[in-house]
Parts: C-alpha cells; sequence; structure tokens
C-alpha cells in the first residue's frame, strides 16, 4: 500500500508541475509581448520628441525591458498558479485529489517547487540588476541631454534645442562632428527674436563648457516690442552650447544605486528604495500562496472570474509595495515596520484562505458523505 501511495504523490507532483511549468512559459511570452510592444512605442514616441538618441533606442528598450522583467516573472508565476488550479477546479480534478484525502496545503509543495527558479531570478534582477539598468538609462538619456546643441542638431533638418529657445538648421561636416556649414539659428529670449546665420561653426571646448563657434556670418535682431531691429555682420562669434557638467555619482537616484550602498546609507529615500527592491521578491512568495487560496472555482459555472479577482489582488498588493515605498522614503513609515506591516500581512492573510478553502472542502465531502452512506 505504501509504494502505491508514493508513486501517487509523485504523480500528482510531476503533473501538477509540468502543467505550472507549460502555463508559465505561455503566460510570460504573452506579458513579454504586450510590455515590449508597449514600451517600444513609448520608446520611439520618446525618441520622435527629441528625448533619447534614435540610435540608442534598442538598447533603451532592453534596459526597460531588464527592469520589468522581475514584475513580469512574478505576474506569470501568478496567473500560472491560479489558471492551473482553477483549471483543474473545473475539471473536477480538484475533487478527486481531495476525496484522496489531498488537502490544499498539499498543492503547496509543488507550487514551491516549481517556482523557486522564478523567485531566485526575481531575486537577482531586483537587488542587483535593477540599479544597473537604472544606472545605465540614465546614463544614456543625460549623455543625450547633455550634449552640445550642435551635436544634437540632425544634418538637413530643423531641430528645437533642449532649453525649445533656438531652433538649429545645420549642415553636418564630414570631416569633423563637431563642426558643420551653412548654420541657421532662430532663437528667442523674452521680447528679442535673432536670427543667425553663418557659413561655418564648430565646438570649442573651455573650462568643461561647450560654445559654438560661428564664422563669417550676421544677426538680425527685433524686439517685439519695441519694433526696433539691429542687422549685424561678424567674422567670429562665439556663444554656449548649453553644455553642462556630466551627473556625478552623488546626483544618482536611489533606483540607480547598488543594493548595497542602500543597506549601509541610513537615508529614508534609500530606504524606501530598499523596501521597494525587497518587496518584490516577498511579494512574489506571497502571491503565490494567495494565488493557491484564491484559484477555486465552481465547476458547475464556466466563468474566469477568479482569475480576474486574483488579477484584482495582484494590482492591490503591487500598489501596496509602491505605496509603502512611498512612506518610507517620506520618513512616515520605518523600512522594518513597513516590509512587516505590508509582506506579514499578506502572508497571514494567504495562510487564512488556504485554512479556510481546505476546512470547507473538508467539510463538504464529509456531509456529501454522510449523504451518500445514508
Amino acid at each position: 500500500m505504501r509504494p502505491e501511495l508514493d508513486k501517487a504523490k509523485m504523480l500528482f507532483d510531476s503533473t501538477l508541475r509540468r502543467d505550472l511549468a507549460r502555463t508559465f512559459g505561455a503566460t510570460l511570452v504573452i506579458i513579454l509581448t504586450i510590455v515590449l510592444t508597449m514600451m517600444l512605442i513609448r520608446t520611439l514616441g520618446q525618441a520622435a520628441l527629441g528625448r533619447i538618441s534614435p540610435q540608442d533606442v534598442v538598447l533603451l528598450l532592453g534596459y526597460l525591458a531588464l527592469g520589468q522583467l522581475p514584475t513580469m516573472l512574478a505576474l506569470s508565476m501568478f496567473i500560472a498558479v491560479v489558471a492551473t488550479l482553477g483549471r483543474m477546479y473545473r475539471e473536477s480534478e480538484m475533487a478527486i485529489w481531495f476525496a484522496s484525502g489531498v488537502g490544499l496545503t498539499r498543492f503547496v509543495r509543488p507550487v514551491l517547487r516549481t517556482s523557486w527558479p522564478v523567485l531566485l531570478v526575481v531575486l537577482l534582477l531586483a537587488l542587483f540588476v535593477w540599479p544597473w539598468v537604472n544606472q545605465r538609462s540614465v546614463e544614456l538619456r543625460d549623455r543625450f541631454e547633455r550634449r552640445s546643441d550642435l551635436s544634437r542638431v540632425a544634418p538637413g533638418q530643423f531641430q528645437s534645442s533642449s532649453d525649445g529657445q533656438r531652433v538649429f538648421f545645420i549642415e553636418r561636416d564630414a570631416a569633423d562632428e563637431r563642426a558643420g556649414r551653412n548654420v541657421f539659428i532662430l532663437a528667442k529670449l523674452g521680447d528679442v527674436e535673432s536670427v543667425t546665420t553663418a557659413k561655418t561653426g564648430r565646438i570649442l571646448l573651455e573650462d568643461d563648457v561647450r560654445y559654438l563657434v560661428l564664422d563669417r556670418g550676421q544677426r538680425n535682431e527685433q524686439n517685439a516690442k519695441t519694433q526696433e531691429k539691429t542687422l549685424s555682420r561678424f567674422e567670429g562669434y562665439k556663444i554656449q552650447a548649453g553644455e553642462r557638467v556630466m551627473t556625478s555619482t552623488d546626483e544618482l537616484p536611489p533606483k540607480a544605486r547598488p543594493t548595497v550602498e542602500l543597506m549601509q546609507t541610513p537615508k529614508a529615500p534609500f530606504q524606501g528604495e530598499l523596501v521597494w527592491r525587497l518587496g518584490l521578491v516577498l511579494g512574489g512568495a506571497n502571491l503565490l500562496l494567495l494565488a493557491i487560496g484564491l484559484s477555486e472555482t465552481n465547476p458547475r459555472r464556466a466563468s474566469n472570474w477568479n482569475l480576474l479577482f486574483a488579477l484584482l489582488t495582484f494590482v492591490v498588493y503591487y500598489n501596496i509595495i509602491n505605496l509603502t515605498q512611498a512612506w518610507v522614503a517620506a520618513g512616515k513609515v520605518t523600512m522594518g515596520g513597513a516590509l512587516f506591516t505590508a509582506h506579514g500581512g499578506a502572508f497571514l492573510l494567504a495562510l487564512g484562505i488556504i485554512w479556510w478553502r481546505e476546512h470547507g472542502n473538508s467539510r463538504g465531502f464529509r456531509r456529501s458523505r454522510k449523504v451518500v452512506a445514508a
């Protein structure tokens, strides 16, 4: 009798783990496709507005995908558990297992055995890859935003400067990317509008500040209030190109800082970011337990309300993680209090739901057995 029981347990574990892995893979592919499409549209829109370099679109998209991968993995595993167990409820497989003496708590072990590699990947991504990705994204955006106005301009196209006060047109010199020919600049400062043209222009670096040096051109100014016009010609003209010093390490946002640095610096914004990173891992584990309890459905009603309710639970839980980050960053609650309240409460809630489901099913089967016996 004992070997047959062991075989039944092995069959139960292997079947459930295989179904979970198959559903997880399909769900992850769908979520990745949807999220990457949305990110691609958003990134292309930012490139069209001149906020990022068009050459960095693919690289930035990869960084964004890596940054969102922990959430996508946790969501995919959560949906996989709810969908797999929900299908077993609808097809009366759960009724068979419950009648055989397999309680709902027996599903915790195969679910955790299947999902622990995913949780490990979420841990590594949240603690180590997330800050690295954000640091690289900040560097990409900062490098493009802090480039000189001349280097931002595409040859043969009109384009606005970073501050929106100037419009450039230039024919780039193929020999030197810092130089150009036939420069046209339309600038507006207050009530004064000026049009500057020059045969050539080049970038000059002085004391970590970039200047645009124009040769052989003219400048036409007009005051909108007084209607006063000024025309001047020059052989050489130098204006600041709007270059600033690159962002230092001290100016990096908390999300771009390594986890070790966050632990060593007792600042509220750093602790808030650390609460968010740890919350992704703790939340992913709690969501698996919640998924086991929330997957129950009535086999007589072919509906997916349990899946919709589970998705709503995921959204609420994820927003609680973001809310605890904001509270800790603002100094309203402590880091330990936020983690214990949010994730400890979710853990107790998950255990309570599983206990309630299991004892409710046990009472139901005992009542059905009494009716059959009578």
